[in-house]
């Protein structure tokens, strides 16, 4: 959609209907939604490199890396049948990444989405995933009646 408006010093051209003409009267965005077609995505506040861009790509990814090391060591806990170990590890990986993301200024690839929403998704599936392993069966470090009450009514 293209629109022409007329001056009487200058002609200006509104490439499209989210573009406004400037003070010198080049169109400008009005708004930080991205075109239809984009050449580049926005990075995530706190996107940025943990570290200097001089120090080895390890180095500058290490909130991520220590995330997914310790969600490996979980998986490879479970591998060798302790379930309940395993799993807590992975669901404290996913906190440690929640409580990363909060407090660190750069987190580089640890950033998906907004600082909040990053936060939130770690911090309840890192709690979801202990809580699930702490009431697994057998025996049960973590019994909530009403969830029982809750199971037992539905079967029935």
């Amino acid at each position: 959609m293209a629109v022409d408006e007329s001056d009487s010093d200058a002609e200006t051209t509104v490439r499209d209907a989210i573009s406004a003409p400037d003070a010198e009267g080049r169109p400008r965005r009005t708004t930080r939604r991205f075109p239809l077609f984009t050449r580049d995505t926005a990075r995530p506040e706190g996107g940025g490199r943990a570290a200097s861009g001089d120090a080895p790509a390890p180095a500058r990814q290490w909130p991520i890396l220590t995330v997914l090391s310790a969600v490996g060591l979980g998986l490879f806990l479970t591998a060798l049948d302790k379930f309940r170990a395993g799993t807590i590890l992975i669901g404290a990986a996913l906190i440690a990444g929640a409580v990363m993301r909060w407090i660190l200024p750069s987190v580089g690839m640890l950033a998906v989405r907004s600082r909040f929403t990053d936060m939130v998704t770690y911090g309840v599936l890192g709690i979801a995933i202990v809580l699930l392993a702490l009431m697994a069966q057998p025996n049960p470090v973590l019994v909530i009646p009403f969830l029982d009450d809750t199971l037992h009514f539905t079967v029935r």
